[in-house]
């Protein structure tokens, strides 16, 4: 009874924040909703690094929130928008904010599907004993899987948040498992985005970014290996 009443609290102050998100967004600029369908319909990435920067002192923290409305519907590319935060704040800071902004949105997105796909993925589940092993399988093995699926760049978010909303991943293991995984995936994209708008070549970008995902994965494979000999040895 207490889970449930805490998934309802959960649930509610994800719409909430929702709410509030868009509502904030519209105060900002009215005209927001049309400019943004407009920008991302054309893909142009000088008009999107324009329209950015156009916030002034306020253009981190508005593309912060435009990147967590975009992968919150989850059927809107971002890809434009990280790299506009590696060309207006650097290679670093863009990684930052884009990582951040991306697993906050995938986050809520999840919260607000899996109120409406898990209801309906059990109806079906249960009619079948092949969907209750995978959906088993979803559940003792869910970290792992969403880890590594969301660490692939380019893949479409909103198809991953779908399926995870609808498996069995527990919303801890879940909200972890993109937090870790979105983050070697959000780099390639903004360095890779960064570098063939400002027409750089910096071989170090790519270096150390494959040295923080090797740190990482390394750290996860030994946790889990841990894990493991402590429960075999109980």
């Amino acid at each position: 009874m207490r889970h449930l009443q805490r998934e309802t609290v959960v649930k509610l102050i994800a719409f909430l924040l929702c709410l509030v998100l868009l509502s904030f967004i519209y105060f900002l600029n009215p005209a927001f909703f049309s400019e943004l369908w407009h920008i991302l319909a054309n893909g142009d990435m000088e008009e999107t690094i324009a329209y950015i920067s156009s916030f002034g002192i306020w253009a981190m923290l508005f593309s912060f929130l435009l990147d967590i409305l975009v992968n919150a519907l989850g059927f809107l590319p971002s890809i434009f928008i990280s790299t506009a935060n590696g060309v207006l704040f650097g290679v670093v800071i863009g990684v930052l904010v884009s990582w951040l902004a991306e697993t906050v949105g995938v986050i809520l997105s999840f919260i607000l599907m899996r109120s409406v796909l898990r209801s309906t993925a059990e109806l079906l589940i249960a009619k079948s004993k092949y969907l209750k092993k995978l959906d088993e399988f979803s559940g003792k093995n869910g970290f792992m899987v969403m880890l590594v699926v969301r660490t692939l760049p380019y893949f479409p978010s909103g198809v991953i948040t779908a399926l995870g909303a609808m498996s069995k991943i527990s919303l801890k293991d879940y909200m972890l498992s993109n937090l870790i995984g979105k983050f070697p995936s959000t780099a390639l994209e903004v360095v890779i985005g960064y570098e063939i708008v400002t027409r750089q070549k910096n071989p170090m970008n790519f270096a150390a970014i494959a040295v923080l995902a090797i740190l990482i994965y390394g750290g996860i494979w030994w946790y889990r290996k841990r894990e493991k000999g402590v429960e075999t040895t109980k």
